[in-house]
């Protein structure tokens, strides 16, 4: 072997006569935008079903549990509205588009509320989603500013 990459040989990154490497590396933070897309897609999934729930008077909820404003009825269109947002937000996430960014971390942060103000009809799944919203904000607001720039 004389250090040139050969085709077909592996799938690893050999490096070229020049000692280049054939991959680009990532942006630092990368993983964390990763990260935040991902959880933001899977909250967004969840607030949907969970909206329908709660629209629908389903049983997965606590009842007779009293809310700070409206019933769980309201809740149920507030969570599915800004699920579908967030969904949106992932899709533009991922497709590297700033504005993507920017709505992400304002739909993390109404969820965050919409969480905590949802604790008396799911407790422990409102307090994980909560958790995971805090983790999306600190992804988009650290790193996600630094996807299409080069260093």
């Amino acid at each position: 072997m004389d250090g040139t990459y050969e085709p077909g040989a592996s799938s690893t990154a050999r490096p070229t006569a020049r000692g280049e490497s054939r991959y680009e590396e990532e942006p630092a933070g990368g993983g964390w935008v990763a990260f935040a897309g991902i959880m933001i897609a899977i909250v967004g999934v969840l607030n949907i079903i969970y909206g329908i729930a709660a629209i629908s008077n389903s049983h997965f909820f606590v009842r007779n549990t009293t809310y700070i404003l409206s019933d769980l009825n309201t809740w149920g269109w507030v969570l599915l509205i800004t699920g579908i947002i967030q969904f949106g937000a992932a899709v533009a996430i991922f497709g590297r588009v700033e504005w993507g960014r920017w709505i992400g971390i304002l739909t993390a942060s109404v969820n965050a509320i919409i969480q905590l103000i949802f604790i008396p009809a799911y407790p422990f799944g409102s307090l994980a989603m909560f958790a995971i919203d805090i983790l999306v904000i600190y992804g988009l607001v650290a790193y996600g500013g630094r996807q299409g720039r080069t260093v």
